[in-house]
């Protein structure tokens, strides 16, 4: 080695090793582990003792686990939400409210169009029950069975037949119309299977389905006959009242004048000017008050039942269809003036000869949208068509969706949901298959198998009117003579009859008071909060601050992916000298002594006292210091003959 060489060498072993200068990870280890602000990482190297050791490498990493775990714990918990209720005590805007008969249409303007569907209703339960429809009332004229048997084929029977299965039989069962037992080739599904448990030894009534392109059949059960007669006469309601159009449809509902009777907010006379028109495909002609008309709210500023909105409706029961509805009355629903109004879901009842009190407490909601909760603020991240003229709202989307797969897989739209863009409702004569498609698309519905409910999404901002109901006997049996006659004085007009009060209903809807509760979503956490609670628990656990952190960050992540580095690219760079080297012959090699290690030096020679503590060679014996040759130690002449002049004179 080179003088130079020398120096180098000796200057480097002498000065610290840090960071990447490190010769290996274990050195940059040790170095990290003496100079760190962390104590528990120096007792480890400083420590005498194995167990001491031992210890305080326990204990370091019980405290790393702790810190990460903890970490965790706080950033998993980042995303919550805290609550706050706030009440305000305000005028307050009176909300939309939808009103509408059970009764969708009269009944003497929709009978001639269900005619042969109520004499095939009628004649199926004759078969299995064996009564006859009482037919007092003067607009039922009720045809004979005979007529019917003796007839045309049935229609509606073929189309979907009517039957009974008995003690458990699914092989067999009663047909409506002929009375005679057939053998059934189809599924049973039953409608309240999922929910509650039938017993096999109990008579059930159903429908079959069929499917025209294949010979697929399901057969729908219910447990009672009048929701098996009333499900099937729905189902071919909903196709027969789809050939017509929406004008007819509206000519043979109900009028507001017809419906409205008497009319009063809060302590205003109003009239049916303040209602609009909203045909539902269920329920007819229905009316909404406080539908922002004129671009203007109506508000109220105070509470009671006198500032409310009151009303008396006009039923008028003996329009109403025996088959499509069993009670009586009419449906009112609280909303937001850009909401729909869900008048089949969400719908309260209201009865007649009584007065209904509906009393509200005002709740505005607003929650935090992604990453705190699923929720949507508009349909921008909802993959949903809208099929309605309202705001967004979770029931939206999920009938918007529905009617979008039926669409795609029925190849029509379901009657009781608007109409999308270019498509038409279900009937017989375009779509022949559509009963049975539908069906077995709202039980794939009902068993969230179409992806609706992943897809739909709560709102994050709604009002919600809690109510309270209470019911009152209206009029009274003291009043009812003379109110009954002034209301008929009245309605003359509009209503060619006495009124009865079976025929009226009283309804009252108000706020208790005007307390406004606002439930609203807040961060429970911030990012200056976070590194706070990373920053305690890392001083708490390792006495560590953020110069420690990033002092890890350099050296375990940046030393040392800068030692392995270079070790690779020394390994790479000695294989390419290796192959750009030229070949040369090899030699033949020459027969080889055991080496001595206690014999190998360098250029810088040992010095004696370094060469006595050198290690002697495994497995070899030091030679000992041979005897010396005595006969060496004689003087030997370096001449053969004396030179005359170095000559010695002997003595005498």
């Amino acid at each position: 080695m080179a003088p130079g060489e020398k120096i180098k060498a000796k200057i480097k072993k002498n000065l610290p090793v840090t960071g990447p200068q490190a010769p290996n990870i274990k050195e940059l280890m040790q170095w990290y582990c003496l100079n760190t602000n962390t104590h528990g990482c120096r007792r480890i190297v400083v420590s005498r003792g194995r167990l001491r050791r031992l210890l305080w490498i326990l204990f370091t990493l019980t405290a790393v686990a702790l810190i990460f775990w903890q970490c965790a714990l706080l950033i998993s918990s980042f995303y919550t939400v805290s609550v706050s209720i706030k009440v305000h005590f305000q005028k307050l805007d009176f909300p939309a409210v939808t009103i509408c008969n059970i009764n969708p249409y009269k009944y003497s303007a929709v009978r001639h169009l269900l005619a042969d569907l109520e004499q095939e209703t009628r004649a199926a339960l004759k078969t299995l029950y064996g009564f006859s429809e009482i037919t007092s009332r003067k607009r039922r004229e009720a045809q004979s069975w005979s007529s019917v048997r003796k007839g045309t084929d049935p229609k509606f029977l073929n189309l979907a037949p009517l039957m009974a299965f008995e003690k458990g039989d699914t092989g067999k069962a009663r047909d409506f119309f002929t009375g005679r037992k057939r053998k059934v080739n189809a599924r049973i599904i039953h409608k309240a299977s999922d929910v509650m448990h039938i017993h096999n030894s109990k008579e059930v009534v159903g429908f079959q389905l069929c499917s025209n392109d294949t010979s697929d059949c399901a057969v729908y059960t219910f447990s009672s006959g009048v929701n098996a007669i009333q499900e099937w006469y729905k189902l071919h309601y909903m196709n027969i009242m789809a050939q017509v159009s929406q004008e007819k449809k509206i000519n043979m509902s109900y009028s507001a004048d017809e419906l409205l009777v008497t009319c009063f907010f809060d302590g205003v006379s109003c009239d049916a000017r303040n209602f609009t028109l909203f045909h539902h495909p269920m329920y007819g002609n229905c009316y909404t008050f406080n539908n922002r008309q004129n671009e203007t709210i109506l508000s109220t500023s105070m509470g009671g039942s006198e500032f409310g909105l009151q009303v008396i409706l006009y039923i008028n029961e003996e329009e109403y269809n025996p088959f499509l509805v069993s009670s009586t009355g009419a449906k009112v629903i609280i909303h937001r003036q850009d909401e729909y109004p869900f008048v089949e879901d969400v719908g309260t009842e209201i009865e007649t000869a009584m007065a209904t009190s509906i009393g509200m407490h005002l709740t505005e909601s607003f929650k935090l949208s992604d990453p705190y909760s699923q929720c949507t603020e508009d349909w921008s991240d909802v993959q949903i068509t809208n099929i309605y003229n309202a705001t967004y709202s979770l029931q939206i989307c999920l009938h918007s969706c529905f009617q979008a797969k039926m669409v795609e897989n029925c190849g029509c739209a379901q009657y009781s949901q608007p109409l999308p863009r270019g498509a038409d409702y279900c009937n017989y004569q375009q779509h022949p298959n559509w009963m049975y498609c539908y069906y077995q698309l709202h039980q794939a519905f009902v068993r969230e198998e179409l992806g609706c409910q992943s897809v739909c999404k709560e709102a994050c901002s709604f009002k919600e009117w809690t109510l309270t109901t209470s019911l009152a006997q209206w009029p009274s049996e003291v009043s009812e003579k003379w109110l009954l006659s002034i209301l008929t004085w009245d309605q003359s007009q509009q209503i060619k009859k006495k009124l009865n009060k079976t025929d009226l209903a009283k309804l009252l809807i108000f706020y208790k008071d005007l307390n406004q509760r606002s439930i609203m979503e807040n961060p429970a956490n911030s990012i200056e909060q976070l590194l706070s609670n990373i920053g305690g628990q890392l001083g708490l656990w390792m006495s560590c601050s953020v110069v420690c952190v990033i002092e890890i960050i350099e050296v375990f992540f940046i030393d040392s992916l800068s030692i392995i580095a270079r070790h690779q690219w020394h390994k790479a760079k000695g294989w390419w000298a290796r192959r750009r080297a030229p070949a040369c012959p090899e030699a033949p090699r020459a027969p080889q002594g055991r080496d001595n290690p206690s014999l190998d030096i360098d250029d810088d020679l040992p010095t004696f006292t370094s060469a006595l503590s050198l290690p002697p060679a495994p497995g070899s014996q030091v030679p000992g210091t041979p005897p010396p040759r005595y006969n060496t130690l004689r003087l030997e002449r370096a001449f053969s003959s004396q030179l005359t002049d170095t000559q010695v004179p002997a003595e005498s």
